[in-house]
């Protein structure tokens, strides 16, 4: 028997060319390989249509995104109003296939009656009024602040709503499976790692020649980040220090030209990206919010050597024991000067062999997130 599964993304999942699109990309590719027939519906804001998708779906529709004021609601938070659709509605009520929704920014169906006896499956990506709130923590812009609260506040309100008219909701990480438990008193959630494009960990033993930050660097918290990592940190260490990632500030490059042993790599390609990760003697990654998974975090874990993170990072995280964690910058500049010229191991390979590679699984995940699917029994 032909399983059909629709899958609402809340943008185009290719090129893979941020974090972002990882899980989202290699969980298509999984289900095709599991034999599922997938037909997508994608909201689209600037990647265009991506003939690659046509290869693991058996349909690929395209919604248009309402950006900028047409996508304001004053009861809905703008990543949702944004993305409702009549036409995608439509769509999904031509027959009863299962319906795997990509984010709390796809989950407006959730809110209409038509769907009450359908099987939803939400997945999760962060705990988004936490993640909203913790944006406005870490932007210096008054309208960017003042939008994320208002955004956050929203976000609380609908994600409280909608948590229950899901049939199961998978989160990205534990730590979100009990905020959605304590904080909304949510039964039918359960934890399904992401899925990565490595499954094996492909660390190189020896030493490194440098640091290195890596991210979107046009996102406020990677941008903060990086400037603290360049001025509280690298400020009297003698290790050469990279800061790599898309789209880079003027704010950015000025800290890293003060600075004596730091640089900035600018919009590299994903190769030079990937490359500087594995020859990073430390790939060094605080975080300044601590929902979801840190996609570039495990990246590192899988290609690169040491890592160096703090705790909103691994924040109840089973990967912690894999990373160094630092609490301020006086503690992390102890562990780079400790890690600096100390030659990464097999036995720290075999380490996250152990903890990583069961995990992130993307065969096994795509059989348990099958089971969820078209069996009624959900296991936590």
């Amino acid at each position: 028997m032909e399983r059909h599964l629709h899958i609402v993304s809340l943008d185009v999942p290719y090129p893979v060319n941020h974090g972002g699109m990882f899980d989202l990309f290699y969980k298509l590719v999984a289900l095709h390989q599991a034999g599922v027939k997938i037909h997508l519906h994608c909201f689209e804001y600037g990647r265009g249509p991506q003939p690659e998708l046509e290869q693991y779906c058996a349909s690929v529709q395209y919604y248009e995104r309402q950006c900028g004021h047409k996508g304001f609601s004053h009861k809905l938070p703008y990543i949702v109003a944004s993305r409702c659709s009549a036409e995608l509605v439509n769509n999904l009520l031509n027959d009863e296939h299962p319906i795997l929704l990509e984010g709390i920014h796809c989950s407006s169906i959730l809110q209409d009656e038509r769907f009450a006896r359908r099987k939803t499956i939400l997945r999760l990506h962060n705990v988004e009024y936490q993640y909203y709130r913790q944006l406005a923590d870490s932007t210096h812009s008054v309208f960017k602040k003042l939008y994320y609260l208002h955004e956050s506040k929203l976000l609380r309100s609908y994600e409280a709503a909608i948590a229950e008219k899901a049939s199961v909701i998978l989160a990205v990480s534990e730590q979100d499976v009990q905020t959605y438990r304590t904080k909304f008193g949510v039964k039918n959630i359960m934890h399904l790692p992401v899925f990565l494009p490595y499954n094996h960990i492909s660390s190189k033993e020896g030493i490194g020649c440098f640091c290195l930050y890596q991210g979107n660097l046009s996102v406020d918290e990677n941008e903060k980040a990086a400037i603290w990592l360049i001025e509280e940190v690298f400020n009297e260490i003698p290790a050469h220090f990279i800061v790599a990632g898309k789209d880079p500030s003027r704010k950015l490059e000025k800290a890293a030209e003060r600075s004596g042993h730091a640089c900035v790599v600018a919009n590299p390609s994903e190769d030079e990206m990937q490359d500087m990760i594995s020859k990073a003697q430390i790939n060094i990654l605080p975080s300044f919010n601590c929902t979801g998974v840190k996609l570039k975090l495990l990246n590192a874990l899988f290609n690169g050597r040491h890592c160096v993170v703090n705790d909103a990072a691994v924040k109840d995280s089973s990967i912690s024991p894999a990373c160094h964690i630092g609490t301020n910058a006086e503690s992390f500049k102890q562990i780079v000067a400790q890690l600096y010229h100390n030659p990464f191991t097999q036995e720290e390979i075999t380490l996250r062999q152990q903890l990583l590679e069961p995990m992130f699984n993307n065969e096994r995940n795509a059989r348990q997130l099958s089971q969820v699917i078209w069996q009624e029994r959900v296991t936590g």
